[in-house]
């Protein structure tokens, strides 16, 4: 009898590890509209448990969430409550403006990161000068409402009140300027979130090329089907003038390097969802219309709307 008994309580912990993965977009851009900055929240389908992978805007974005009928709760309470804890990708306002905004009317949660975009927050922006220290360390007097937890590069964790774990990774943005990726993964599924980045070959590199190296088992097995990716400029935008972005042509040649890792035809349906786009003129429809028409990889592209949910499966 114990052994059935076990037998059935395994397979009922396996059916409840295969969680698909939800994201709510809390902001969608790369800059220009302070009310829709680089924010998406990340959880396992039917939770209110969520991870924010960075935290540009956080009020406005939950309040469309809101008025789109992804949520049903008030804000405050989506706030303190459903947002676990806070990845950050770097020290740019457009990736972490709407947490320090948001400080006050937070509940005490953690902070993931490396230790230089950490630095960043304690030396700059949670300050007396800036706004208050709302965190573990740095300057006195110290709140206490935000425990800096440093992550190691290609190290796991775990993510508090999830049953996800993260791992992070080095990018370049503008060499020397360091950004980060996070691989968040449960049991069965695994989505990579990068933040600003540029390609290895104009930042003079390796980053990226680590990093396909690093995932590539996971990509073979099926597991890692998700990358955010971002895509801040069409391709007219002269090489010298990205400041550490991507264009579609520049994500097309980092595929392919992703490529010789895995083959051409692993990355067949691989879903990108398209980040960090800078809605400047007419940029949006180029970048969305280059993507899609040469999509040598057979891409799934989602260019994802500020509030609405996206369920992978």
């Amino acid at each position: 009898m114990k052994k059935y008994l076990l037998s059935i309580g395994l397979g009922i912990s396996l059916i409840a590890s295969a969680q698909n993965i939800q994201i709510v977009p809390l902001g969608v851009y790369g800059g220009s509209n302070e009310s829709n900055l680089s924010s998406y929240l990340i959880g396992e389908e039917k939770t209110t448990s969520y991870l924010a992978l960075d935290a540009g805007t956080i009020y406005s974005g939950i309040n469309k969430a809101i008025e789109k009928g992804t949520f049903e709760e008030e804000n405050r309470n989506i706030l303190k409550n459903y947002i676990k804890g806070y990845f950050i990708s770097h020290g740019h306002l457009d990736h972490l403006s709407g947490l320090i905004i948001n400080s006050p009317e937070d509940s005490n949660k953690p902070i993931y990161g490396t230790s230089e975009m950490i630095d960043v927050l304690k030396k700059k922006y949670f300050t007396n000068d800036a706004w208050a220290n709302f965190a573990n360390e740095g300057e006195s007097p110290i709140l206490n409402k935000y425990r800096y937890n440093y992550a190691e590069i290609g190290i796991p964790f775990g993510i508090e009140e999830t049953n996800f774990t993260g791992t992070v990774y080095e990018l370049s943005h503008v060499n020397p300027l360091k950004s980060a990726a996070i691989l968040v993964e449960n049991n069965s599924n695994a989505v990579l979130y990068f933040g600003d980045t540029g390609a290895d070959r104009i930042e003079g590199t390796k980053n990226l090329h680590k990093i396909w190296k690093a995932i590539a088992p996971k990509i073979k097995s099926g597991k890692l089907k998700t990358f955010m990716l971002e895509v801040s400029f069409p391709n007219s935008q002269p090489e010298k003038l990205l400041f550490g972005h991507l264009t579609p042509k520049l994500m097309n040649e980092e595929l392919g390097e992703l490529a010789k890792e895995v083959g051409k035809k692993q990355l067949k349906g691989l879903t990108i969802i398209v980040t960090h786009i800078k809605p400047k003129g007419d940029h949006e429809a180029k970048i969305k219309d280059e993507l899609i028409e040469n999509n040598p990889y057979e891409i799934n592209y989602i260019f994802p709307k500020q509030g609405e949910r996206i369920i992978l499966k």
